[in-house]
């Protein structure tokens, strides 16, 4: 049994756990998604909770604590500027985890880690684009219509 173990130390040594949580939690707040193992998400998700629920109130003191964690300064002002005041209204649950299957190389649980709000560049881009043809499509009727007159 593993009673009393705050963590799970993902069989590496301090260091090297320490740096490969920082480069997570700053993918995963650069890209707002990210594709790991199942274990290695669970600890990134610890971590990358607690900052953004620190991001929610911008002084001074909570940017030295973060700041701490995340040594990207742009990263850090994005937590500050468009993370944080995102999930304002949330108590928690930032984050989700979606299962993708088992990778073909060690049969690894591999998973996606994505903040709560993202939304696909796709979809972003073919909503766009949808109003963009809509509008023209209106346009060009309007021009049919304004020539059989």
């Amino acid at each position: 049994m593993n009673h009393k173990n705050g963590f799970n130390p993902l069989s590496r040594t301090t260091a090297h756990r320490r740096a490969m949580s920082r480069n997570m939690v700053t993918s995963l707040l650069r890209f707002e998604r990210i594709t790991t193992t199942s274990s290695k998400a669970k600890e990134v998700r610890r971590a990358a909770e607690k900052l953004i629920t620190r991001a929610k109130v911008d002084s001074v003191h909570n940017r030295r604590i973060v700041a701490k964690y995340i040594q990207d300064e742009k990263i850090l002002n994005k937590l500050f500027t468009n993370v944080g005041p995102r999930m304002k209204e949330r108590n928690g649950g930032y984050t989700r985890i979606l299962k993708l299957g088992f990778r073909q190389g060690d049969a690894a649980d591999v998973v996606i880690l994505e903040l709560v709000d993202y939304k696909l560049p796709s979809d972003e881009e073919n909503s766009e684009a949808s109003s963009e043809s809509k509008s023209e499509k209106k346009s060009a009727k309007s021009k049919k219509a304004a020539e059989k007159a």
